[in-house]
């Protein structure tokens, strides 16, 4: 038997590292890779049948890293291939199964609070915030998606902020996809959102693949770009269930970053 460093083991529990070894009538004769020099050993001292099993442990378990590696190997190729797919404009590119499909932009407008803006108005110091929401008309996303952990392109205008919200619906069929507050005094906006934890991985200069940590549940979501403090929005709605066809057929394997 010959190939890489492999156990020779004793009866009496003992090994000898070797790099090779034959089995004779009567004896053993292997290549000791610590003194680097052919030995001999009786046959009647060695535990052939262990030796042979941790061979073939050791094989296996090299062919399974081989595979794993070979599975990763391709999976970034076909992911490689994928991105280069991807338009070059600015926006949001779903991946259905095997296409890549263009999300168009949300046509999103802000809605006053009246009664807090009149409470406001007669109060020498205001006490109360003014607040507002960013709402999207209609009950429910042209786009729907069956998958569950969608993956998207976002290519990115700017440095900004972006990631995947959960919208939540009226009774005046519109869905709100953040509430601003303006803080007393200090007039600062601060921006609510009903964030969903994802994965990111920068694909090229401002150009990002996002999808979903956990599965999501029925209901309206939107992809959303910003930045902290300024009613600067774009969103890119969609959602999930409620009549949507079944997803085509895909053995594409998901890479992870977390980011």
């Amino acid at each position: 038997m010959a190939g890489a460093t492999v156990r020779l083991y004793l009866k009496d529990g003992s090994y000898q590292l070797v790099r090779e070894y034959e089995v004779k009538p009567d004896r053993v004769r292997f290549f000791s890779t610590e003194r680097e020099e052919w030995e001999e050993i009786p046959l009647e001292l060695v535990d052939l049948a262990r030796t042979k099993k941790d061979v073939t442990d050791h094989q296996e378990a090299v062919a399974k890293e081989d595979k794993e590696q070979a599975e990763e190997d391709n999976a970034l190729i076909e992911a490689e291939k994928e991105v280069q797919r991807v338009p070059h404009g600015l926006g949001v590119y779903y991946l259905r199964g095997d296409k890549i499909e263009t999300i168009p932009v949300a046509g999103s407008k802000i809605v006053n609070n009246k009664k807090r803006s009149v409470l406001k108005a007669i109060t020498p110091v205001p006490m109360v915030a003014s607040k507002e929401t960013v709402e999207l008309d209609g009950e429910n996303a042209a786009v729907r998606v069956a998958d569950t952990r969608p993956e998207f392109y976002f290519r990115l205008s700017n440095e900004e902020r972006f990631g995947i919200v959960k919208l939540t619906k009226t009774d005046k069929k519109t869905r709100v996809v953040e509430i601003v507050e303006e803080v007393p005094v200090s007039k600062e906006l601060v921006e609510k959102f009903d964030d969903i934890d994802t994965f990111k991985k920068q694909e090229g200069e401002l150009f990002f693949k996002i999808w979903p940590e956990k599965d999501l549940e029925p209901g309206e979501y939107a992809l959303v770009e910003h930045t902290d403090g300024k009613i600067n929005l774009q969103v890119w709605d969609f959602g999930v269930g409620e009549g949507t066809p079944k997803p085509p057929d895909s053995k594409k394997k998901r890479l992870l970053w977390p980011f």
